[in-house]
């Protein structure tokens, strides 16, 4: 067998022993450890799995340190992370905190905001019913005037439209917006209102009727009858209105001749105008009182014609002696 024949058998193989020329078998590594010589091929197979096994444990030990390293910052950024999001979870909830207590605070004040509502819309719903039967008591009193056209209940801006009757009935220029106000003091609000709605119907005359002469307020008494952003505006009650339209009626009757623009050209015209109506309520009002002394004066009458009527009887009947002269109150009375 050659050298090189030898070298490519496989270690474990049995080949022919060269020393006892075939009179035994020894393996390849016997013989070549007899020989004393040594077998590079084991020997390079042991080094490679030596230098593996170097590599393999600096591998791991690298390796481990890195994991060590890993798990150190791992720890590290776990622990920062946990205090941030504590300090956010504390932070959160106390924000929860203080969204519970304004949510219960909201929930409180919509409580009583539901409460106020439901009393506001009581009111508000009385102050309807009242204002409702104003303005129809107002339409079935108007319907009793005389050459007086109303028209149907308005929707919006007014409740109104008054005017005079012409021959064939149709309702004469100008006509009045009216506003019927029933409430313990009218405003300045309600003034402004009624000027905007005539401007929206382009009416140049409105009335606004208070149901007593108490819900009127002095500068209201004071001014029955203004002009205010071009609206001539009355402001009169339920009991003055039928009285004041007379006073206004040649007052219209002549702006249908002469124009519209009469009071605005005859400013005389008009000042004396707006002085009339609040003179004829003092004058209204010192007849109220005479009417009330005339009463008095009445039933004072009454009372002592009775009286003496009883005195004359007794005297008759039992013939009693005169008595004494009367005051002079009654001797007026009797000699009246």
């Amino acid at each position: 067998m050659s050298a090189k024949s030898a070298i490519a058998v496989s270690p474990h193989e049995s080949i022919e022993c060269l020393l006892c020329a075939g009179s035994g078998k020894l393996s390849r590594a016997e013989i070549l450890n007899r020989l004393g010589v040594r077998d590079f091929a084991r020997v390079a197979q042991l080094s490679a799995e030596e230098a593996f096994r170097l590599l393999q444990n600096r591998h791991d030990r690298e390796h481990q340190n890195a994991w060590s390293r890993f798990e150190t910052e791992l720890a590290k950024r776990t622990a920062e992370i946990r205090e941030s999001l504590s300090g956010e979870l504390r932070l959160a909830l106390s924000e929860k905190d203080s969204l519970t207590r304004r949510m219960e605070d909201s929930l409180r004040e919509i409580g009583q905001l539901r409460e106020k509502n439901q009393l506001l819309e009581g009111e508000m719903s009385k102050v309807a019913r009242v204002g409702k039967r104003q303005e129809v008591d107002f339409a079935e009193e108007v319907s009793t005037w005389a050459g007086v056209w109303i028209s149907d209940k308005l929707p919006r801006n007014g409740d109104f439209i008054l005017a005079y009757r012409a021959p064939n009935g149709d309702p004469l220029e100008p006509r009045i917006l009216i506003d019927n106000k029933d409430k313990s003091t009218i405003a300045e609000s309600d003034i402004e209102k009624l000027v905007r709605d005539a401007h929206e119907r382009s009416i140049g005359v409105a009335a606004l009727v208070a149901r007593e002469e108490s819900q009127l307020r002095q500068v209201d008494r004071d001014s029955r009858w203004s002009r205010k952003d071009g609206v001539w505006l009355l402001r009169t009650t339920r009991q003055w209105i039928v009285r004041d339209l007379d006073l206004l009626k040649p007052i219209f009757e002549r702006m249908r001749v002469q124009g519209f623009d009469l009071l605005e050209r005859n400013l005389v015209l008009a000042n004396e105008l707006r002085r009339t109506f609040p003179e004829i309520d003092r004058i209204e009002r010192e007849l109220g009182k005479a009417a009330k002394a005339i009463q008095s004066i009445s039933v004072l009458v009454v009372r002592y014609r009775d009286r003496l009527r009883e005195l004359c009887d007794t005297a008759t009947s039992k013939k009693i002696a005169p008595q004494p002269e009367l005051d002079g109150s009654v001797r007026k009375i009797v000699s009246a």
